[in-house]
């Protein structure tokens, strides 16, 4: 039991301090801005976008996809026999990127990384998880509806393909802290203020329309 509880504890802090390193907020810092304190004040590949364009934005999810991929392999390769290795060490990922203790607790709002999650666990259920998360994104017109609607859709996916509940249940930890940092969104969604997903491919025109100003 003992040793369990020191494996678990080990995956973590490795997922958590991981899930700190914030490359919105490293190329802001390159840019000459504070990712938490400028355009939509997220730090994360959205706002990434409207403050130093397309490339970098993707650049960032890229990099947010990969560090929770990471975070599930490296804690699944120390510790082989601990069946709940990866999944802590993702989940600890996603919640060391929302809430960095290096940035004051200010980060990121978890969609990428759950992808690096998903991708970690297997590419084909990435595709899957991808899929869904594109039609509803597509469907309502905006990522934060997509982003909580997927982190409460995996987990479940999860426990009913693998059997393991144990497993979802610390899957769906993120949940609720996705949900209550998306609240404000929803804000502004039910106020028209919110950017649509279509603000990728029309980025003035939305900025336009929600009045946002440099």
């Amino acid at each position: 039991m003992q040793k369990t509880a020191l494996c678990a504890l080990a995956c973590v802090a490795a997922g958590y301090f991981i899930g700190c390193i914030n490359p919105a907020f490293i190329i802001g810092r390159i840019k000459g801005y504070d990712v938490r304190s400028s355009g939509s004040k997220n730090a994360g590949a959205s706002n990434t976008v409207i403050m130093a364009g397309k490339l970098a934005g993707v650049l960032v999810a890229l990099l947010d996809i990969f560090k929770a991929a990471l975070s599930w392999r490296l804690c699944q390769a120390l510790f082989p026999q601990f069946a709940l290795a990866g999944i802590l060490g993702g989940v600890a990922c996603i919640l060391g990127h929302m809430f960095p203790v290096f940035l004051h607790f200010c980060g990121g709002k978890g969609l990428a990384c759950i992808g690096g999650v998903v991708l970690a666990y297997d590419p084909a259920t990435f595709l899957i998880m991808l899929a869904i998360t594109c039609v509803i994104g597509f469907a309502t017109n905006y990522i934060a509806i997509a982003t909580v609607s997927i982190a409460a859709i995996w987990p479940v996916y999860y426990g009913v393909t693998t059997g393991f509940w144990a497993g979802a249940a610390v899957l769906a930890v993120p949940f609720v802290p996705i949900l209550l940092r998306h609240m404000t969104n929803f804000r502004r969604i039910r106020a028209g203020e919110e950017l649509c997903l279509n603000f990728l491919w029309k980025k003035d025109s939305e900025l336009e329309r929600i009045g946002y100003e440099d």
